[in-house]
């Protein structure tokens, strides 16, 4: 190229550059949210998967920015974990307690805050939360789940919610979605104002599907595996996640391998993905080992060809950044609504109160008040981030919400001393989809207190109540369940009170659905009564299972509507 040509090429650039920084007097705020990718999915967190699938764009953020080891979601699903980020409240405040959840327009606090302040303000990509994205001034969205193929998007128009559409033919959902903001910063944002953009990918959802492009990338390696893939110990777990005498193990939390007879990998993935699996795959031939590690890399591969595309995407994104001047006055956000089981205790999905599924990735960038490289250990939820994205963009933070900025541990590099000690946890959605028990915790910087009440919304198809306490600093993989060790008893009763201070700080108070909360207190303290309770219950649901398998039900009932008139272990 000619120097003449070049300078004709740059000069646009330069001169959409000058007129950004005369313009703005805010920050533009970018926060960017991948579906169900997990922090151990990127290099950054130096993970197994380092050094075999690098995700170097976005370990960018980390380098130029801050990473937090430990974010938190309260509930580890799609449409809550979007909802807290959107109100900055907890899910028994917004509503959003599963899959179900909405954020009604009047209701999606973000967008009508950053409008309020003069900001132009975008949604594209995975919604996921049924109602119209309407107090956004811009969205172009999927509909519903959306898929990873020819995605359909749904916009504003003339026409009423859901029938305005858009298609796009022939693209992959992560590339779709990356062209969209693109084309919206290019010529869709109002550059007199700064903007505030949530762009999530759908990827990397399961069932995963990558573009076709990626379809080599990973195919000669074996994954590295955890460890907890293979044993998960005899100390693991509790009567809540195992049964009496381990009688539920088949049945709860679905698997890689076949040990879950209802749904696993084992039995999904050759379907849809047989090119990685042995040519005429049959699971007889097999040992079970070598069936659950076929099955393990073939759904961690699609995951981490996913991951590819993103990291591939947000490079492209990128350079647009930087190419209109927009790169540091930019408040760059990368997160997943949740972390995903990577195989971690022979589990699928997410759902779980376990670190994998828990756990949030959070990397933030801005030169401006961000030092480069630093890693903060301060304990947030994803509550917190609408609070500190107005915080550094100098917006009120409303009375609305309940999450704190954070935005002076990133200034400082250093957690308050004022600031709270534990993340609250609590799944909604009872033996819905994943076979996974409601709920309930708290995290702190050290340990893991979980209670399975084990009931749905009415307080019915009961599975075995039980507690489970993880020392995180010497059992980081979470395979000593301390809970009945006479050791901890001191640290049972302050945890357990933390517990209980934790839910009257956020206001979990069970008003929403008091059936659920009379089980809640039934066993809160979890006596020797409590316990020989609990074995009938983890009896009388085994035997619910195997009449449910024996019918041929292989969807788990709704999760509403399951009321037990004088259920079997009340009889005995």
């Amino acid at each position: 190229m000619t120097t003449r040509l070049f300078l004709l090429f740059l000069l646009p650039s330069l001169a959409l550059a000058d007129h950004h920084k005369t313009h703005q007097s805010k920050p533009n705020v970018l926060f960017i949210m991948s579906d169900d990718h997990a922090a151990h999915g990127i290099s950054a967190y130096n993970s197994r998967f380092a050094k075999v699938a690098p995700t170097p764009t976005i370990d960018r953020l980390a380098k130029e920015g801050a990473l937090f080891t430990n974010a938190f979601c309260t509930n580890a699903i799609c449409s809550p974990s979007r909802a807290c980020v959107l109100t900055g409240q907890y899910n028994h405040t917004n509503g959003a307690f599963d899959l179900s959840g909405r954020v009604p327009p009047g209701k999606q606090t973000l967008a009508i805050e950053f409008g309020k302040a003069g900001y132009d303000t975008a949604m594209i990509g995975k919604w996921h939360l049924k109602d119209e994205p309407a107090d956004f001034n811009y969205y172009s969205v999927l509909a519903g789940q959306g898929s990873y193929f020819n995605p359909e998007f749904r916009i504003r128009g003339d026409k009423p919610w859901k029938k305005n559409t858009v298609k796009y033919d022939g693209k992959h959902s992560t590339d779709a979605i990356t062209d969209i903001t693109l084309k919206w910063l290019k010529d869709g944002w109002d550059q007199e104002k700064p903007f505030f953009l949530m762009h999530h990918y759908k990827a990397p959802h399961d069932y995963f599907e990558n573009a076709e492009r990626y379809e080599s990338y990973l195919a000669d390696i074996d994954l590295p595996e955890p460890k907890t893939l293979w044993t998960r110990g005899s100390q693991w777990g509790s009567i809540a996640t195992r049964g009496d005498n381990d009688e539920l193990i088949p049945h709860v939390g679905t698997s890689v391998g076949g040990r879950n007879p209802r749904r696993s990998y084992l039995v999904d993935l050759p379907q849809r993905f047989p090119n990685e699996f042995p040519k005429n795959f049959d699971p007889k031939k097999f040992t079970d080992e070598q069936n659950t590690r076929f099955a393990y890399n073939a759904y961690v591969k699609k995951f981490l060809r996913c991951v590819k595309g993103i990291d591939d995407n947000l490079a492209r994104l990128f350079a647009h950044l930087e190419i209109s001047g927009q790169m540091d006055n930019t408040i760059i956000i990368y997160t997943g609504d949740q972390g995903f089981m990577l195989g971690e205790h022979d589990f699928q999905d997410k759902r779980w109160m376990y670190e994998e599924s828990q756990r949030m990735p959070f990397l933030i960038r801005y030169p401006a008040k961000i030092k480069a490289g630093m890693r903060i250990d301060s304990c947030i939820e994803n509550v917190d981030y609408g609070p500190t994205m107005l915080d550094f963009a100098g917006i009120k933070v409303p009375s609305s919400m309940q999450g704190e900025s954070f935005k002076d541990h990133l200034e400082t590099g250093k957690t308050p001393a004022d600031w709270k000690e534990t993340a609250y946890y609590r799944y909604w959605m009872h033996m819905a989809h994943h076979d996974n028990p409601a709920h309930v915790g708290i995290r702190t910087k050290t340990h893991k207190l979980i209670y399975y009440y084990g009931c749905n919304y009415d307080g019915g198809y009961r599975t075995p109540p039980g507690w489970e306490l993880y020392d995180l600093a010497k059992d980081p993989h979470e395979t000593k369940n301390l809970y009945h060790d006479p050791s901890s008893a001191g640290l049972v009763k302050k945890l357990k009170g933390q517990l209980a201070a934790t839910r009257k700080r956020v206001g979990d108070d069970g008003s929403h659905f008091p059936e659920v909360e009379k089980v809640v207190q039934e066993f809160w303290d979890y006596d020797e009564a409590d316990q020989a309770k609990a074995k009938l219950i983890s009896h009388a649901y085994l035997k619910r299972r195997k009449a449910e398998l024996a019918a041929g039900k292989r969807n788990t009932p709704t999760v509403k509507g399951h009321v037990e008139k004088n259920p079997s272990w009340e009889k005995q």
